[in-house]
């Protein structure tokens, strides 16, 4: 990791070594071979929220990729893929997942705050729970928007601001505020080593446009009746889910 990077990567990139020894390697094949893409700790289909849509002959790129399995999920889709991540453990799970299916395409190390890649490349931009939640949206953002052609669109998912103000320093998200919503940006947990990063609706808004993206969709998810808590990301209640939002994804285009 260069020195010039911010405090906070260090951190993640050693929480994400860990996470991928505990779990992440051995659920990446599962994730690889799903039938068809979805999103979030529940599982929503693709084919029944339609955020990303035909991405045959496109140039996309995935921003804090992880294993991949969004990435590879595209490029069976018929899209040029890039995988972007900081963290080399889970790319190199991503390589031996490469080798196992057959489903080939770059794969970069580097910080989604500051991608070494050319300016106008991609038609689609691409981060579940990857850059959307550990990176710094006031310098992924543009980022993203930077390595965008115009006319091109950048999706997103992340937590919501409210499960965000509802999350104690300690424990699961409660049914009570837990944090202020004016102020959200930078978000530690008492004990945990990892950062991630959240700001209100409105400055989401703001970062965004002032990066030449345009909103088109903000997709607030409800977990569905069937869904059970998730066996590594048990922080997301389906009861609490149910009830609030605690996952949304953005839809934004480039001028």
């Amino acid at each position: 990791m260069s020195s010039s990077e911010p405090d906070y990567v260090a951190g993640n990139i050693e929480h994400w070594t860990r996470s991928n020894e505990r779990y992440t390697d051995a659920a990446a094949a599962a994730a690889w071979n799903a039938p068809e893409m979805h999103w979030g700790v529940f599982h929503w289909p693709e084919s029944e929220i339609g955020v990303i849509g035909d991405v045959a002959d496109l140039d996309v790129c995935e921003l804090g990729c992880g294993t991949a399995y969004v990435s590879a999920w595209l490029a069976r889709r018929g899209a040029r893929v890039v995988g972007v991540d900081v963290t080399p453990a889970q790319l190199a799970t991503a390589r031996r997942l490469q080798t196992e299916t057959g489903i080939a395409f770059p794969l970069v190390e580097a910080n989604a705050e500051d991608v070494p890649l050319p300016d106008a490349s991609f038609d689609l931009v691409v981060s579940e729970h990857g850059a959307s939640t550990w990176c710094d949206p006031l310098r992924w953002i543009p980022e993203a928007a930077r390595l965008l052609r115009p006319g091109g669109r950048l999706v997103f998912m992340h937590a919501t601001p409210l499960i965000t103000m509802c999350w104690p320093q300690v424990g699961p998200p409660t049914t009570t505020l837990q944090r202020s919503y004016f102020g959200l940006h930078r978000v530690s947990w008492e004990g945990q080593i990892a950062v991630g990063f959240q700001l209100p609706h409105g400055e989401w808004i703001a970062v965004l446009r002032e990066s030449g993206l345009a909103v088109e969709r903000l997709v607030e998810l409800q977990a569905p009746d069937t869904a059970t808590k998730h066996e590594y990301y048990d922080d997301f209640s389906p009861e609490w889910s149910r009830q609030w939002p605690s996952e949304e994804i953005w839809v934004a285009r480039k001028a």
